[in-house]
């Protein structure tokens, strides 16, 4: 098969097996589910995939090389400040996607069951951790800038509040969500503090 149409191909397949996963959950999908939606046969998709599980990996391997990439834009960024507005950028517009919230409940029941998804996530967050970590420590040696927390220690809770807002952040709530969290995560840039009553 063309290169390019394996490619596209398996991007649909991968495409609507997240909206089913996203949905339903692992246990609660089907392969056949995930065929219709895609429009294939099932056996264009175990040419692709051979499990579910594999398949419910590869929804989120795909991510490892789209991190790097983001990672490495934000570091060649021509000032710190810059690279993180880049990189939280990125990562809060992903909130937007309305499989966000399932997807993110399935990843964490996964991970609990399934060591080596597990480690696709720990590789994931390794990645972000090291790339937020280098860009806060260059920021704080700016003249007058100070971290209210060590930069390591700012880049788990930049992860770590993005990662419980993917969970919760429903399409009603979405925009106060993502506003609150951009104030947040500014103070966490050590942007100053919030004055009381203005997040909105």
């Amino acid at each position: 098969m063309n290169p390019e149409v394996h490619a596209r191909r398996r991007a649909a397949i991968v495409e609507a097996a997240a909206a089913e996963f996203a949905a339903h959950g692992v246990d609660g999908t089907g392969t056949a589910a995930i065929c219709r939606r895609a429009g294939i046969g099932s056996g264009t998709l175990f040419h692709y995939f051979a499990t579910k599980r594999e398949l419910f990996h590869a929804v989120f391997a795909d991510d490892l090389p789209r991190m790097a990439r983001r990672c490495a834009e934000a570091l060649a960024a021509p000032d710190p400040e810059a690279g993180l507005d880049l990189l939280t950028g990125h990562l809060i517009a992903e909130l937007a996607d309305p499989l966000a919230p399932g997807l993110a409940s399935a990843a964490l029941l996964q991970a609990n069951r399934d060591p080596e998804f597990a480690r696709l996530l720990t590789a994931l967050d390794a990645q972000l951790q090291e790339a937020l970590t280098t860009l806060l420590e260059r920021l704080a040696k700016a003249p007058g800038r100070a971290l209210p927390l060590p930069a390591p220690s700012a880049a788990r809770w930049i992860r770590n509040l993005i990662d419980a807002a993917h969970l919760t952040a429903g399409a009603a709530d979405r925009e106060a969500t993502t506003a609150e969290l951009r104030l947040i995560l500014s103070w966490l840039m050590g942007r100053g503090s919030v004055p009381p009553g203005k997040i909105p």
